[in-house]
């Protein structure tokens, strides 16, 4: 095997649309040879989100490009600790001959403490991480935020190299004293080229046809599931306050508060200029995006939020609450005016009249927004997870390894299997 490749093993909970094509990268990168293992495929095959409240199967290729494995579980599939319960993990870290692993579980799984435990015994350098920029638990229930306050610096120290999506979890990491050494920035990122490719496709003049937008009128996107963290009431509140002419709103999601929203933009009298696209797949999204003209995160928990990369690779700036992680890195550079305290609905009525009374103003954001989103990118993410890999694998103290079975196929191949029970 060359000098300074790595042969690194993935274990994911599920394939994920935002991962798969990172992965595809990485599996051409001369640095690594990559093995993903998932503990379920979920995503990949048709299955009922509750969050959206629909059945969900994501339009994209999730599977392909890369080499990968299905380790089946036995757990119930459900939120609690033994819900991913994938005991072959055990044999696969043991026997693979893996240099590193990077595992995106959780720790809150059993599949996760199988592979800590597996990757100590068999001396494979483990990494792993969160995109969390605040102790704060979604729920906002206080004991969490002291649990973690006293559990999170030992969890974060079993991490032979931790890696983040984002500048607030690097602050967060060093609120908990982990060595800022032991802490590497990999960004949260989409496939910034295929989103800008799609974008350009896009009949923008068509899309907003089929809205009922006319060319003079301006498109306010909320892009989320209508969930109470999201808030996707703030938007509509501050969209009347604000009296734009011309403007419509426009949600793109799914979720339990669909009905109040709608019975709330009928209250305020703004339910003609209101539209609901419902849930929007992976491969609409760019036109979803690309019509608009801003889109509004009003999340008072989002960790990082990449629907925030999605829409400026494809020309769409974004306001975010202050409480989405994305804000600090993406939305900020673009303009300072563009973060509002969550909430707010005074402050992010402000941002929209801003955003939208000046359209030669507009026209530079947008440009500002795709310049951002071009230096955070999947090269940098995937330069980060290599960095990463080389000094937890030198912290171990351990020769890089020679191929084994599962090493077999070239990095670029695509292959998939189901270990046996």
């Amino acid at each position: 095997m060359p000098e300074g490749r790595y042969r690194v093993l993935a274990l994911c909970s599920h394939p994920v649309q935002y991962l798969s094509p990172i992965f595809r990268r990485m599996a051409q990168r001369p640095e690594l040879d990559l093995t993903v293992a998932y503990c379920s495929l979920r995503g990949a095959e048709a299955g009922y989100d509750p969050e959206f409240g629909a059945t969900v199967k994501w339009d994209m290729p999730l599977l392909e490009g890369f080499r990968w494995v299905h380790v089946p579980n036995r757990g119930s599939g459900g939120e609690s600790f033994f819900g991913i319960w994938n005991p072959g993990v055990w044999k696969l870290i043991r026997e693979g001959a893996f240099d590193a692993m990077l595992c995106f579980t959780g720790y809150r799984c059993a599949t996760f403490w199988i592979a800590r435990l597996a990757a100590w015994r068999a001396r494979v350098a483990f990494l792993f991480g969160t995109d969390a920029t605040t102790l704060v638990s979604r729920d906002g229930k206080s004991w969490k935020r002291s649990a973690k306050a006293l559990f999170w610096p030992w969890l974060y120290r079993l991490a032979d190299q931790v890696i983040v999506p984002s500048t607030g979890s690097q602050e967060l990491m060093a609120s908990l004293r982990i060595p800022p050494e032991r802490v590497t920035l990999t960004p949260y990122t989409v496939d910034n080229d295929w989103w800008m490719e799609q974008s350009a496709k896009v009949d923008r003049r068509a899309v907003r046809a089929a809205w009922g937008v006319v060319d003079n009128d301006v498109v306010v996107l909320f892009c989320a599931k209508l969930q109470p963290w999201k808030r996707p009431l703030d938007p509509l509140r501050a969209f009347a306050e604000s009296k734009i002419e011309n403007a419509i709103l426009v949600y793109a999601g799914e979720g339990p508060l669909r009905g109040e929203v709608e019975a709330e933009a009928k209250r305020m009298g703004v339910a003609e200029r209101v539209k609901f696209l419902g849930f929007v797949n992976q491969t609409q999204l760019p036109a979803t995006y690309t019509a608009a003209d801003v889109m509004v995160l009003s999340s008072e928990y989002d960790a990082f939020a990449v629907v925030v990369n999605e829409a400026m690779c494809c020309g769409c700036p974004v306001i975010a609450s202050a409480n989405v992680g994305a804000a600090r890195d993406l939305v900020a550079p673009v303009a300072r005016e563009f973060v509002y305290p969550c909430g707010d609905i005074a402050a992010l009525s402000r941002a929209l009249q801003f955003a939208l009374s000046d359209r030669q103003r507009l026209r530079g954001l947008v440009a500002a927004a795709r310049e951002r989103i071009r230096v955070w990118s999947p090269k940098e993410n995937i330069d980060g997870t290599i960095q990463a890999v080389r000094i937890a694998v030198s912290r171990m103290g351990r020769a890089v390894a020679g191929s084994g079975s599962l090493a077999s196929a070239p990095p670029s191949s695509s292959a998939g299997s189901k270990l046996p029970e």
